[in-house]
């Protein structure tokens, strides 16, 4: 039986994109099938493409989120370029932009404007704080949108709060527009007609922020910053082993206490007294049970550490560093990793989370050079020769 086409297969995007947001969102349109054309400057191109050389020469940010794309240079302040544009999106399916806010409107290339010339489309707006409101001018980072949605007031030590390590706000938007398309190409499907998709990267990282928004608003007391350890439940935290590794564990009833005071402390009374046989007083004791079950766990290897949690019925995990993560064993035994083509060579890359059994695998397509692909999608919207020559000469596209 031959495996069924990818989902998105025979749909195209246009994307006038840049950074994390919109580019991670198109991103997993082409990796299920979507023909997905990166409409760039002309002057360096999406500037993720400068942020470090670290991927053989090319930007982590950009390897990440861009490959499988086709790539075209237009300079959209030239009549001209943002005419190319238009052409690009009058066969298009779905229209991605994350532009500064009011840019897009002042091209023509908001969603509105473009779902009015063209009802089948899906356009796809993506802001830092949404269309509207007193932040809708204001500059919108990944840092900043973290600060403002509260997620840095609840990540990190009693003694200072810390961002998230990776670009949450980006990838959270990202992920919305992803789904948002997905939804309105299903509609589509009904109805005939696509139209607008707006997403705001602060609605993104608020309504993941539901646990302590909900718990504050409905409870009066914000979640305490805890580091690794939970605000509510004792023992959950992290412990270091004797060979230099820290296994993190997290006991989620009194049953799993009992569990770890017998086969792991070694220690079965502790699992019946009053300072520590219920949560609530593991809580109020959790420097002692903390001192517990770290000297224990101090005196053994992460292996054996983990192997006798895990035969406790103790949930745990090992505190991997990011290099560790990309020898992890459980993604190799899976066989996740791939190599994709670049301008600098194979490079390796992780499948992504979506499999579709049955199915054909996630088209990991190329990371493209800037502009690698204009003169082709120049030809495939009709201009001859003699045209394009004239649009590099007058430097409207490279």
């Amino acid at each position: 039986m031959e495996p069924m086409p990818l989902p998105l297969e025979g749909v195209t995007v246009v994307a006038v994109e840049q950074a994390v947001a919109a580019p991670f969102a198109t991103r997993q349109l082409a990796d299920l099938g979507a023909r997905v054309i990166k409409v760039e400057r002309i002057d360096g191109g999406d500037f993720a493409r400068g942020y470090d050389t670290a991927a053989g020469g090319l930007a982590s940010h950009f390897v990440w989120c861009n490959r499988g794309k086709e790539s075209i240079a237009l300079d959209l302040k030239n009549p001209r370029g943002l005419d190319v544009v238009r052409r690009l999106v009058a066969d298009a399916d779905v229209f991605v932009q994350n532009l500064a806010h009011g840019a897009a409107a002042r091209l023509g290339l908001d969603a509105a404007t473009l779902c009015a010339a063209h009802p089948r489309l899906v356009a796809v707006d993506i802001s830092g704080y949404g269309a509207s409101g007193p932040y809708a001018d204001k500059r919108a980072y990944d840092m900043l949108v973290q600060c403002e949605a509260g997620l840095v007031s609840v990540t990190g030590t009693p003694e200072r709060p810390v961002k998230a390590g990776i670009p949450v706000a980006d990838i959270a938007a990202g992920m919305y527009a992803f789904s948002g398309a997905l939804a309105a190409l299903v509609r589509r499907g009904t109805t005939g007609r696509g139209g607008p998709v707006e997403v705001s990267m602060l609605d993104a990282v608020v309504e993941w922020m539901g646990h302590p928004l909900h718990h504050t608003m409905h409870g009066g007391t914000p979640p305490a910053r805890t580091g690794l350890a939970h605000a509510v439940i004792a023992p959950y935290d992290v412990y270091p082993t004797a060979d230099g590794g820290q296994v993190l564990l997290a006991v989620q009833n009194d049953r799993e206490w009992r569990r770890l005071a017998e086969q792991v402390v070694q220690r079965p009374e502790l699992g019946t007294d009053p300072d520590f046989a219920t949560n609530a007083e593991r809580v109020v004791n959790r420097e002692r049970t903390d001192a517990l079950v770290g000297a224990v766990l101090g005196e053994l290897a992460t292996d054996e550490a983990v192997l006798r949690l895990e035969r406790a019925g103790v949930a745990c995990a090992r505190l991997r560093n990011v290099q560790e993560v990309a020898e992890h064993p459980q993604l190799a035994a899976r066989e996740r990793w791939r190599e994709v083509g670049s301008p600098v060579g194979p490079l390796r890359a992780l499948l992504p989370p979506i499999t579709l059994p049955g199915g054909g695998e996630a088209r990991m397509g190329d990371v493209p050079a800037l502009g690698e692909h204009t003169e082709a999608l120049l030809r495939a919207v009709g201009m001859a020769d003699q045209e394009i020559a004239a649009l590099r000469r007058d430097g409207v596209v490279s």
